[in-house]
């Protein structure tokens, strides 16, 4: 009997020593939080989507007080309020935003594309790309079982005719859904983004033609009426340097599939 409470006494004893010397150090180490920090996370919209290329808000609003040249117009979904709430809050000039949204490309949709079987699995694009790259003729091409949707924060996804579409007006440029699709075929770009290439397949013209009406072919017509030399036509697929291209929409026209799109004028 006596072992067991001595036993029971030195255990007692380590642990309220052991408790005395961590209150004293975390005392003595701790660091006196900024409160700003805090300030900035109720300023940011939550998503925790790392669009402004640090580890969610919490990370982003640490970096900006941490003393280091962080810009305060980094947050995407936040847009220019965010970062006007920000530079109250740090004393500094806002800076601008470029308002972004995701772009899905891709037009196979249940009309024009080829079915190559019947998927019975679990209805995730993710599953769905891991067996034979999904019941389309296209392993390149949207999967159609919504992982971008349900990644979404701002219901700007939707499913139609078995392809994700996205609402411009409701993306907030997150990237969430950039993430969710295993193809690869969603971007994030400017929102007012004039004209883009609405297909991800690099095989050749025949074999696009075989399994997609509405493919890239890589014919080339586009390169050959570009009056900016914007566009390239690399593995098959032809791409666009909006850094040259001048919006005129002359691509679109000569598209043989259809699959350039043009939207409109952007205005820089």
């Amino acid at each position: 009997m006596d072992t067991i409470i001595i036993a029971v006494v030195s255990v007692t004893t380590i642990g309220l020593i052991s408790a005395i010397v961590i209150s004293t150090a975390s005392g003595i180490m701790s660091v006196e939080a900024d409160e700003r920090i805090v300030q900035i996370q109720e300023c940011l919209p939550g998503a925790n989507c790392g669009a402004c290329g640090y580890p969610g808000c919490s990370g982003y609003a640490a970096a900006l007080i941490s003393g280091s040249d962080v810009k305060n117009n980094l947050c995407i979904p936040g847009g220019a309020s965010v970062s006007a709430k920000i530079s109250v809050i740090l004393g500094v000039e806002a800076g601008s935003v470029e308002r972004r949204a995701a772009f899905v490309h891709c037009l196979g949709d249940c009309g024009v594309q080829q079915k190559k079987m019947d998927y019975k699995g679990i209805q995730s694009c993710a599953a769905a790309g891991d067996l034979f790259g999904g019941e389309g003729a296209c392993a390149f091409g949207c999967l159609g079982y919504g992982d971008c949707r349900a990644a979404c924060p701002s219901n700007a996804v939707c499913m139609e005719n078995g392809i994700a579409r996205i609402n411009t007006n409701l993306c907030t440029g997150c990237g969430l859904c950039v993430k969710a699709c295993p193809n690869s075929l969603i971007t994030v770009e400017n929102a007012g983004i004039a004209v883009s290439v609405l297909c991800n397949s690099p095989e050749k013209g025949a074999v696009v033609r075989k399994k997609c009406s509405k493919g890239c072919i890589g014919c080339r017509k586009c390169v050959q009426v570009c009056i900016s030399d914007a566009i390239t036509v690399e593995e098959n697929l032809a791409e666009i340097d909006y850094e040259k291209c001048s919006f005129c929409g002359k691509c679109a026209e000569v598209c043989v599939t259809g699959c350039i799109r043009y939207h409109g004028v952007l205005v820089r």
